[in-house]
């Protein structure tokens, strides 16, 4: 464990956690700054149940750890961005209330590594909302940098705003 008696896992979905998932999937709370969020508990489960059977699966339950137990927190994914160019992307939503206590920072940490590593990326991306400054600011402290811009990319909330990109090469994650 570490000082604060927790650990964050990341764990492939199973057909398990199709429940957690369609929670998670259709809380339009975790995912407040997406365009849209699915409301439909039953597609999210179809679409896990097929992508789980795929061998280019690379979902993942957040896991919290303590002396007590484990208790899913959230979820992770990384997908390819531009195969040709080993780029892949990432992205995670946590639970309202395990948000803020630098859980996403682990997870996002281990989604990096894992995309390095296993999958032998040369780059990592993540994009968010403009407006999501603690996203923005989790990217930023786990050593991605903003490369760029998109204007007006969203229409969120009926308003026409800005998506951020960022990145990291695996020369830059090694060092």
């Amino acid at each position: 464990m570490n000082e604060h008696n927790y650990q964050i896992l990341l764990a492939p979905v199973t057909a398990a956690d199709l429940d957690f998932i369609a929670a998670v999937e259709c809380n339009a709370e975790i995912w407040c700054y997406e365009e849209s969020v699915e409301t439909d508990a039953n597609q999210v489960k179809a679409k896990y149940l097929e992508q789980i059977s795929s061998e280019h699966n690379f979902d993942f339950i957040i896991t919290r750890t303590t002396y007590e137990g484990a208790e899913p927190i959230g979820l992770a994914s990384i997908w390819s961005y531009v195969e040709h160019r080993k780029s892949w992307e990432i992205g995670f939503g946590l639970l309202p209330y395990h948000q803020g206590f630098g859980y996403g920072y682990s997870a996002t940490k281990q989604l990096i590594h894992y995309a390095f590593e296993k999958l032998n990326a040369h780059k990592v991306v993540a994009m968010c909302n403009s407006n999501n400054l603690h996203s923005a600011r989790l990217m930023k402290n786990v050593g991605m940098r903003r490369e760029g811009i998109f204007r007006e990319e969203l229409e969120w909330k009926d308003v026409w705003v800005d998506q951020w990109f960022f990145s990291i090469l695996k020369r830059e994650w090694k060092s």
